[in-house]
């Protein structure tokens, strides 16, 4: 037996974090069967000697209980730069036990006062209205005793990239990453020992626009500055020596500053880079600014900042150019692939003053030429001026492109396929599933589906990766968590991302559509069905997916005013019928005169939503024992409920609107009367039949093939996964689809883009991108059904699983991992000569129950209660 995989608040080995009872979890690795956890011990101390020596200051002492992830650390309150070691024993009900080899985790600063550094920015003058050269700040500052550790504390307004003595602290980008800005700033910290020399040093600095005063919305008229400005920087390097005394390094006003070969670089437009204007040695010692210019302090928060929560954003994988092509109007274009977000890495050789310039785009027109026109006038072009008639080497900072295909625009010489690499950037998640079936289209969708996510979660759950949007938009995050905590560990991430959605929370309660939030939107701002809703229902699957209580805790009040903010506008009639909404976004539509397209009524979805979210709050009010919350809001729901029913459901168990999304709310969050649900189930296969193909939009999708599972209609559900016409999952990939597409018609079937805009017929105003993971909400379905993985609902964080395969479809095998918080998650069936082969795996310390497909039992499956390690498992089917 092992133990494995040590992590606190999710992380391994931590640097830098600002939770006072941090929570300590671990893996049992074990090739024995039912291996439960009986009981754990954790010692903790403040160096590796004292653990070992057992010099303690927590033993929480042999604790009987089975728990081994989200345990709460209990010894003395922890103090600002201090670092905890910890290990943990474990015993078995194998009578086994065993220590893990030592972690530990390392605090930030826990107060405003402990911050000694002052901002600072540039006096260079600046335009403002626009993109401008990147600012350089740098010192130089000696150290006259040996270094036992250092640490840098750092963050800034606008995006930064630091070097100590010429060398980057970290690999992360996008540094300290978005937030809402103006209540929420991350700092972070970074373990820079190996870097400072015992003499003189350098700290150097590169701060760039980013989201802080860089365009966003580019809808909007003047699309800049929403957060401020000044771009600024505030740091302290806090250094140990040996013999005990300390020193801290700080940002003040003896710093210089300047500007270099950065000319522009901005999150839509791209980045211009002059390497003639290179300052060669500024990042290092004996470097010559005396023609620097001096900066200012400035007056800017310290009570807003906070450490780093989610995980960093880094270059993750490399894509290669596989093909260089001339289009019919002439020109050079690099074709990846792969859509993917990112940037181009290239190598050149030319004179001094040749240029390099690249445009970025998703797709080509039906003609085979650059198409830009769904990029809403994001530029993502990058300029490079070349420095010498030497080979150089160039990657942008500051900015990232939604593409798979590349412009060559200008180049010296003949561009050629090694000349280039795509460089896949996104937030730092581990990929935790995976799914393959006897399927390839299906395969490819999950391909889709998960590079959907890698593109477009980088720091925050954007809609979009390529276009001038780019925003945390509430309601497709809320749809696609269920997939997204399959396919990857997504725990931290949506931390981060939750904060600020309750930052940004207005004061009446309602929720934005959009985090971090900006004033764009209008009367669509805030308030809208199935987008504010994410205020609960992200809350809600993260602490399902990983048992984690306190994001319900963190989240409660939060959750409360939505909900309290919907009971307001509903009043009496206990129907959520006021305020702008976005109903069913981007369901299917037609141009017949006789039947406009499925079009569900947006008091049904706002309705139903209102119900929803109440339901949710009551199941989060039980589990943190809120009693009287729990009373008071089952009375609410009931009476919503009823409301529900009598305004919008016949006698017959007709719901208002006759559409598939109308159906799925009703039946998904358990609005029909107990008599009609049959009926309403049946009305809802209909019109699926009717079809023969799917209608829904953004906030149906994620249900319809679950809905028709439980109904006892799994072979429909099997005909939309299977279906390969407009419009369906797998219509886009018969278009050469990546990605999962933001319409289910982005190219129409005769091979035209689609150019309707969101509220116009406008072709100016176009929405279509075909980077959107919205749709990608089937994936949910694929895991637990299909491969039939599932949560019992009577745990949380896959305690204790459900394995229920539910075959159909033509296919004739599926498999499935899942790396739960315990430990690897298995499903692989096959059919063979109507023999089903079921072969399972189930991390220790959970238990599951099995149920398998088998053609002699009546009920269509039998149950098999197991602990873990791996088992096969074999029945019969009758066709």
């Amino acid at each position: 037996m092992q133990i494995k995989n040590l992590k606190t608040e999710y992380k391994i080995n931590p640097i830098g974090i600002d939770v006072i009872i941090p929570r300590l979890s671990w893996q049992i690795v074990s090739n024995e069967k039912y291996v439960m956890q009986t009981a754990y011990r954790i010692h903790v101390a403040d160096s590796l000697e004292n653990l070992n020596a057992e010099k303690l200051i927590w033993d929480s002492g042999k604790v009987s209980s089975n728990k081994s992830v989200h345990v709460e650390y209990e010894g003395v309150a922890p103090k600002s730069s201090q670092r905890f070691y910890w290990r943990v024993c474990v015993w078995t009900n194998e009578k086994e036990f065993a220590w893990s080899k030592p972690a530990f985790w390392e605090m930030g600063l826990l107060s405003p006062a402990e911050w000694k550094a002052e901002w600072i920015h540039s006096l260079i003058e600046e335009d403002i209205s626009k993109a401008g050269p990147c600012p350089l700040f740098r010192k130089e500052f000696a150290l006259d005793k040996g270094i036992k550790s250092a640490r840098v504390y750092v963050t800034s307004l606008g995006l930064y990239e630091l070097k100590i003595n010429g060398n980057r602290l970290s690999d992360a980008l996008f540094t300290p990453g978005w937030t809402s800005y103006n209540k929420r700033l991350q700092y972070q910290v970074y373990d820079v020992t190996d870097l400072l020399e015992k003499g003189e040093n350098a700290v150097a600095a590169t701060l760039g626009d980013g989201w802080f005063r860089g365009h966003l919305a580019g809808w909007v008229k003047d699309n800049r500055n929403y957060y401020g400005d000044k771009l600024a920087l505030l740091m302290q390097i806090k250094i140990e020596y040996e013999d005990g005394a300390t020193e801290i390094i700080v940002t003040d006003s003896t710093w210089k500053s300047s500007t270099g070969p950065i000319l522009s670089s901005d999150i839509y437009n791209g980045e211009t880079y002059d390497a003639r204007l290179e300052k060669a040695g500024w990042c290092s010692v004996d470097f010559d600014d005396s023609d620097w210019n001096q900066v200012e302090t400035l007056d800017h928060s310290k009570n807003i900042l906070i450490a780093q929560a989610g995980p960093p954003v880094k270059r993750i994988q490399e894509v290669k150019a596989i093909e260089i092509i001339k289009t019919p109007k002439g020109e050079t274009v690099l074709d990846f692939g792969q859509n993917m977000v990112g940037w181009v890495k290239f190598k050149v050789k030319g004179q001094p003053g040749d240029k390099v310039v690249l445009r970025h785009a998703e797709i080509l027109d039906p003609e085979g030429n650059f198409y830009i026109t769904n990029l809403k006038g994001a530029k993502q072009t990058i300029e490079y001026t070349l420095k010498s008639n030497e080979e150089e080497i160039f990657e942008p900072h500051f900015t990232f492109q939604g593409f798979r295909y590349v412009a060559v625009d200008q180049f010296p010489g003949e561009p050629d396929l090694d000349n280039f690499v795509g460089i896949v950037v996104h937030s730092e998640m581990e990929v935790t599933g995976s799914f393959e079936c006897s399927n390839p289209l299906v395969n490819k969708l999950q391909q889709n589906i998960l590079w959907g996510q890698k593109d477009n979660f980088l720091d925050v759950p954007t809609d979009c990766p390529q276009r001038a949007e780019r925003l945390g938009w509430t309601g497709d995050a809320q749809v696609f968590v269920e997939t997204a905590s399959f396919n990857m560990d997504v725990a931290s991430f949506f931390t981060k991302w939750l904060g600020d959605l309750e930052a940004d929370q207005f004061d009446d309660g309602s929720a934005t559509h959009i985090v971090p939030y900006l004033p764009v939107l209008g009367e669509g701002g805030a308030g809208g069905a199935a987008w504010a809703d994410a205020a609960t229902i992200v809350p809600w699957v993260i602490y399902q997916k990983y048992g984690d209580v306190r994001i319900l805790e963190n989240q409660y009040e939060s959750m409360k005013r939505w909900v309290d903010y919907m009971k307001k506008e509903a009043g009496n009639s206990y129907l959520f019928t006021s305020g702008f909404h976005y109903g069913d976004w981007l369901a299917f539509a037609t141009d017949r005169s006789d039947y406009p397209g499925a079009t569900t009524c947006k008091e049904i979805i706002s309705s139903a939503f209102f119900a929803y979210s109440t339901s949710l709050l009551i199941r989060t009010a039980k589990v943190l024992n809120k009693k009287d919350d729990t009373e008071t809001y089952e009375k609410l729901y009931n009476n919503i409920k009823k409301a529900f029913q009598d305004e919008f459901i016949t006698p017959n168990g007709t719901v208002t609107s006759n559409t598939q999304t109308a159906y799925l709310l009703a039946l998904a969050f358990d609005l029909v009367p107990e008599n009609l649900k049959e009926k309403s189930a049946k009305k809802l296969a209909d019109d699926v039949r009717k079809f023969g193909h799917i209608t829904t939009g953004f906030v149906g999708t994620p249900f319809i093939c679950h809905v028709l599972t439980k109904f006892g209609y799994n072979d429909l559900a099997y005909m939309l996964l299977n279906r390969t016409e407009y419009p369906s999952w797998l219509y886009p990939i018969t278009k050469g689809a990546t990605t999962i597409w933001e319409r289910w018609d982005g190219i129409k079937p005769d091979g035209s883009i689609n150019t309707k805009a969101a509220f116009s017929n406008d072709e100016d105003e176009m929405m279509n991108s075909f980077n959107h993971y919205a749709y990608g909400a089937i994936g949910d379905w694929m895991y637990n059904t299909v491969a039939g993985i599932k949560q019992d609902e009577t745990s949380s964080g896959y305690k204790k699983i459900i394995v229920q395969p539910w075959p159909g479809g033509g296919l004739t095998f599926a498999k499935a991992d899942f790396e739960s918080i315990y430990g690897k998650i298995s499903s692989d069936w096959k059919i063979e000569n109507e023999k089903f082969v079921l072969e399972v795996e189930i991390p220790p310390n959970t238990t599951a129950k099995v149920f398998v497909p088998d053609g002699n039992e009546e009920s269509g499956f039998k149950e098999h209660n197991i602990g873990s390690g791996k088992y096969t498992f074999e029945s019969h089917l009758i066709k």
